[in-house]
């Protein structure tokens, strides 16, 4: 028996919702945690602002109350199965992008949006303001997940294994798009005007290297760690996402420590997400010049009609009937 990807989807949302509410029903009285490992999968790389700042940051922060212990290239968990297994008990954190979010709170695609937040500032902004205090809770009450802090991935662009010359959506009739493996984010890819082709994290670089792929969407700082650009001839600034990750604890096992405890955990996770931030924000003002020495053409497209596109295919899309009245506009509103 065959399932589409929404009906998958939704079997495994109310899955994982059951899984989070029967754990946060365990009635764990909070007590001071003792010996206590949070392990954390990603199918990032080691070497992505992200795990640096985690490693260098978080984990040197926190370590008279928990081993900080993370799980890099997906060696843990599979990429999208990190938020199911945080329900079952069996990972403590993961790093959760908001297409993740989407596919078991459909309010989460409000984030999936391209062209919503406007920059690094903004998507802090937002996200530490009561705009998204009714998703927060959300989460930890269906899913038994709390987001301690917004990780800035950067903006997306386009990665192409083609030299043809990108201006307009147009130009990307046909075009084989990797995106990960879930709705919102093959949407995305479709406003775009790409032909997106779902694909692990950790099989991007064989895919565009074999040609079973056209192009990628990544930030620029991911381009050059998970070194795309040696099987990749141009980058197109379409900056389409202001992309964004979450630094997501189990809610069962942050309610075993103290509020002390949970107040160290908190200020480790800002400040490890706040340095990540800022490197990435240099690296990206520092890296079109570095990929053009590599060889690639960087060219900014016609972004406003990237805009009008993608901005109508959400409009007209299902998602905007999940999104809570007026968020949009409040989001908006945050200066």
């Amino acid at each position: 028996m065959s399932f589409s990807i929404s009906r998958r989807a939704t079997l495994r949302a109310a899955l994982v919702v059951g899984l989070g509410a029967a754990a946060l029903s365990s009635g764990i009285a909070p007590a001071a945690a003792q010996g206590v490992t949070l392990r954390l999968s990603s199918p990032s790389s080691p070497t992505d602002q992200r795990a640096l700042a985690l490693t260098e940051v978080f984990g040197p922060a926190i370590k008279d109350i928990a081993t900080f212990q993370p799980h890099w290239n997906a060696t843990l968990f599979r990429q999208g199965t990190e938020l199911e297994a945080i329900a079952r008990g069996n990972l403590e954190m993961s790093i959760a992008s908001a297409q993740e979010l989407a596919a078991l709170i459909p309010a989460w695609s409000i984030f999936t949006a391209g062209y919503l937040l406007r920059d690094a500032d903004h998507q802090k902004k937002v996200f530490a303001s009561d705009v998204m205090d009714g998703l927060k809770k959300t989460t930890e009450d269906r899913l038994g997940v709390k987001l301690l802090s917004v990780m800035y991935l950067g903006r997306r662009q386009l990665n192409l294994r083609t030299e043809r010359e990108i201006k307009t959506p147009a130009d990307l009739a046909g075009l084989k798009l990797r995106m990960p493996n879930s709705e919102a984010w093959l949407f995305l890819g479709s406003a775009l005007g790409a032909n997106p082709l779902p694909l692990a994290f950790t099989e991007i670089y064989t895919a565009l290297q074999s040609g079973a792929v056209d192009g990628q969407d990544n930030p620029l700082p991911t381009v050059r760690d998970s070194k795309f650009f040696e099987v990749t001839k141009q980058v197109v600034l379409t900056s389409h996402l202001v992309d964004q990750n979450y630094l997501a604890i189990s809610k069962r096992v942050w309610d075993r420590f103290t509020p002390a405890q949970q107040a160290v955990i908190q200020k480790a996770a800002d400040d490890a997400s706040e340095l990540g931030r800022q490197r990435q924000l240099a690296l990206e003002a520092e890296l079109e010049t570095f990929l053009k020495a590599q060889g690639l053409k960087v060219y900014t497209p016609d972004v406003d009609a990237f805009r009008t596109k993608v901005q109508a295919a959400y409009a007209a899309s299902k998602f905007a009937a999940d999104w809570p009245t007026g968020m949009v506009e409040r989001i908006n509103a945050i200066r």
